[in-house]
């Protein structure tokens, strides 16, 4: 079994702050432009269009466009488009498709769609030469160089960074603006943090949540994936007000709950729902910047409630490496899981 620095997944994840600082620089003036051309005609609202963890980057996105720019923001099912053949009214739309390679089917044609009836697509994507970036009215590149892992690191927290420079700029919000620029150095001192007590606490666990609310759902998302596709751990994402109507029942002891508290108006209630659960016997651990004790696993204090789900994931990705190899897989090459997933 290689050691835990020297798998792909380990090696790409910590490459994540220095392929954001270099996204940040070279897509300046294509968002810039873009902004220039939304102010001008201000979409009726967006929609979002992606899968697997560019989902999950797309929830992030998504809290960002509404609490930021006020904009309604609802994501697409590529089956849709793509297997019930509907064209959904999209006039004045913002259509805003993730994905690392650029070339699942669905996507693609959901894309066209929307582009057909009257959105404006952007695409983020890691491939600029791929048939998605080609389609696209505009093209954010990730930058995030290649990514041999199965298991998507640094192209997933490239995705999260384009969606917060396009949203800092085209907010115009100062304080956002300033956040960006703080963020590589953030995510380096993310990497630096120790979680490591999720390895003994979760190497024989067979089930458990992952919680999160508002801009941090994604993260919970993210890395119950992760979980899963790297460490065979059945772990499932749940906002955490939403786990409260009726997933809650099954929390007991022997079931592990994992829980990413967020430095805005909804950190009090996840950490409460944490402590409820911890109550009951379950084993807790809730990630919270600037805080200590046990059951805490520590964050940089960030810059901004916009890049914590970024430093979440970025520390949390480290642990999810070390666990895979604790519990006996490679987190680089996950069971009957390819790197590129084409559907229909």
């Amino acid at each position: 079994m290689p050691a835990p620095d020297s798998t792909w997944m380990y090696t790409e994840a910590a490459e994540a702050a220095t392929a954001v600082a270099r996204q940040f620089a070279a897509n300046v003036a294509t968002i810039d432009a873009l902004v220039e051309r939304l102010r001008a005609q201000p979409p009726r609202f967006i929609v979002t269009c992606a899968r697997g963890s560019s989902d999950h980057a797309a929830t992030y996105g998504k809290y960002l466009f509404e609490t930021a720019l006020g904009l309604v923001t609802a994501s697409a099912s590529p089956s849709v488009g793509s297997v019930y053949a509907v064209q959904p009214h999209m006039q004045d739309a913002l259509f805003v498709a993730i994905s690392q390679s650029g070339k699942s089917p669905d996507l693609l044609r959901n894309a066209e769609i929307a582009k057909a009836g009257g959105a404006t697509v952007v695409a983020l994507v890691n491939v600029v030469d791929s048939p998605l970036a080609k389609l696209a009215d505009t093209v954010l590149p990730l930058h995030a160089g290649p990514e041999n892992s199965v298991a998507a690191t640094k192209s997933y927290l490239c995705s999260l960074a384009a969606l917060l420079q396009l949203t800092a700029r085209w907010s115009g919000d100062a304080k956002l603006l300033a956040a960006v620029d703080a963020l590589p150095d953030a995510m380096r001192a993310a990497w630096a943090q120790d979680w490591s007590e999720l390895v003994s606490g979760l190497r024989l666990a067979r089930q458990m949540f992952v919680l999160g609310r508002g801009l941090g759902l994604a993260a919970a998302q993210e890395a119950a994936l992760k979980f899963k596709e790297t460490c065979g751990l059945h772990a499932e994402a749940f906002s955490s007000a939403e786990v409260k109507h009726g997933p809650m029942a099954i929390v007991g002891p022997d079931f592990p709950v994992l829980a990413f508290a967020q430095d805005d108006d909804t950190g009090d209630s996840t950490a409460a729902v944490a402590a409820e659960f911890r109550k009951r016997g379950a084993p807790v651990w809730l990630a919270s910047g600037g805080e200590a004790g046990p059951g805490i696993l520590p964050l940089p204090v960030s810059p901004h409630p916009a890049l914590t789900p970024i430093l979440t994931v970025q520390a949390f990705y480290a642990v999810a490496n070390a666990l895979s190899l604790a519990r006996g897989f490679d987190p680089d090459v996950p069971p009957h899981l390819n790197k590129v997933t084409e559907t229909v």
